[in-house]
């Protein structure tokens, strides 16, 4: 296990790494960043999920808040991924 120090030094090169060659680090696999997209998706499918049964016990309007909420996160998602 690191030390704080060494953990802050760590991330620092990592940052600057991710920042200045792309191309290799998309190579190696970018764990922290595929495990963050991998949560956000199961998030994200739960969510949409759920709306029928929000619909049913809150009301159209809070479904149909809901799904605005996820399709405008969706699209800025789509819009922020690096194809």
């Amino acid at each position: 296990m690191l030390s704080r120090e060494d953990q802050r030094r760590f991330d620092q090169i990592a940052r600057h790494l991710r920042t200045t060659d792309p191309e290799f680090v998309a190579r190696l696999g970018d764990q922290p960043a595929t495990v963050r997209n991998r949560a956000v998706i199961v998030t994200s499918v739960l969510l949409w999920a759920m709306i029928p049964m929000l619909a049913l016990f809150g009301g159209w309007i809070a479904a149909v808040i809901c799904t605005v909420a996820l399709s405008a996160a969706g699209v800025l998602a789509l819009r922020a991924r690096r194809w």
